[in-house]
């Protein structure tokens, strides 16, 4: 059986979520599956000599003939949104272009990145008459209202839910990454009969509890290691409610509480500058860190934090959660009520949860969770453990292949 793929983003360029297709499709490999890959010339993240040596790197054959990666000329994704839009345009005629002309292929296997991958998954599908496996990782354009880029209602939001409703009709199998987003398609005509709940897993063999006294971030941060550390990292966006961390921070400002903030910096800057009128002494904002060094960047804190604003939670789950929980630090969730984060988290003891955008919980919660410091450790055990029970890359792994090799006998 061979697996056809188109990756907006390969290796070498690297985004949070690079384990996941890498350990997947390793997992194919594994169970005697074939790959064939296209993909554009690497950009993001990468260097100009990077760039440049893979420009002659066009075709590779990797483990062992099982994986192809063709790479076709693109020009590297810039800041400038209509010729980011343009890229996205000029990378989905060449999927398309390779969808219908390649030869013996057997499953279709696409992501939600970009948003029109899933309408030109339905194409190739239509013409190709193979079976399309959607990778929902994203709900479009509900998040493109969380994000701010339109109105719910809008002409982009419209056209988006044209998009959607094409994709999900189409598509053999959808899977979707949380109960919750199941639910969300399925109040949009999805059947349920369609959908496959597989949560994103954690490479629990990556990402393990460091401790303190072997923290290296410690000494390189200049961190005093008995003071009580409340982590936030990832994505400084609209849809996250930092604002709500900050606000927390001012209320605790005369305990021992320490606040530590991983985002990129161009995010950050309006953060920085909040936090400085607040004179907030007892928050800082640090580089993000690569994804080798998340275990070091988790095991900093007591607790870190998972937090969106009030509405956006039902159209994500944050993999973050599992990276946490996986270092072996305590949960503290700003998170919409009804969730799966909800769920996990209280039923397993692996953190506190709080309704979104409550500040007077939030910090009622963090005080808990500093007033307690060993009631708190043990919710960080529990949720290594429940990682290491339900969410580890062999489970998570093993899920897709039987997905795909169900969908091929059908």
């Amino acid at each position: 059986m061979k697996i056809l793929l188109f990756p907006a983003y390969y290796y070498p360029e690297t985004a949070a979520s690079s384990y996941l297709s890498e350990n997947r499709n390793e997992a194919y490999v594994k169970s005697g599956m074939d790959i064939e890959i296209f993909t554009p010339m690497p950009c993001r993240g990468v260097s100009k000599d990077v760039r440049e040596i893979y420009k002659q790197k066009k075709y590779e054959v990797l483990h062992d003939g099982h994986m192809i990666v063709h790479r076709f000329p693109m020009y590297a994704e810039g800041k400038n949104p209509i010729m980011r839009a343009l890229r996205y345009f000029l990378c989905s005629c060449e999927y398309l272009y390779y969808g219908i002309t390649i030869k013996n292929v057997d499953v279709l296997f696409l992501a939600s990145t970009p948003p029109i991958q899933g309408a030109l998954g339905a194409l190739i599908k239509k013409w190709r008459k193979i079976p399309f496996v959607y990778n929902l990782q994203d709900i479009f354009p509900d998040s493109l209202v969380g994000t701010g880029f339109a109105n719910k209602g809008g002409i982009l939001w419209k056209i988006g839910r044209v998009i959607e409703n094409f994709t999900y009709r189409n598509a053999d199998k959808i899977i979707v990454i949380s109960e919750d987003f199941k639910k969300n398609i399925m109040t949009k005509g999805v059947p349920e009969n369609k959908i496959e709940v597989i949560y994103n897993w954690v490479d629990e063999k990556a990402i393990v509890p460091i401790k303190k006294e072997e923290n290296p971030l410690f000494e390189e941060f200049d961190l005093d290691r008995n003071l009580f550390y409340v982590v936030y990292a990832g994505n400084l966006g609209f849809a996250q409610n930092i604002e709500i961390i900050l606000q927390a921070a001012k209320k605790v400002e005369n305990t021992d509480i320490k606040f530590l903030i991983f985002g990129h910096d161009k995010q950050a800057i309006c953060y920085k500058n909040m936090a400085v009128e607040m004179k907030l002494n007892n928050l800082l904002f640090m580089p993000i860190q690569p994804y080798e060094r998340v275990s070091f960047v988790y095991s900093l804190g007591n607790v870190a934090i998972v937090s969106c604003k009030e509405g956006f939670g039902s159209i994500g789950m944050p993999s973050k959660t599992w990276s946490i929980m996986s270092s072996g630090t305590a949960v503290l969730a700003s998170f919409d009520e009804g969730t799966d984060m909800q769920r996990i988290i209280e039923n397993n003891k692996v953190g506190l949860f709080t309704k979104a955008g409550d500040l007077n919980v939030f910090t009622e919660a963090l005080l808990k969770l500093y007033n307690n410091k060993k009631e708190c450790m043990e919710m960080g055990k529990r949720g290594r453990s429940f990682i290491l029970n339900n969410l580890t890359r062999e489970v998570g792994t093993c899920k897709y292949v039987e997905v795909i090799k169900r969908i091929f006998v059908l």
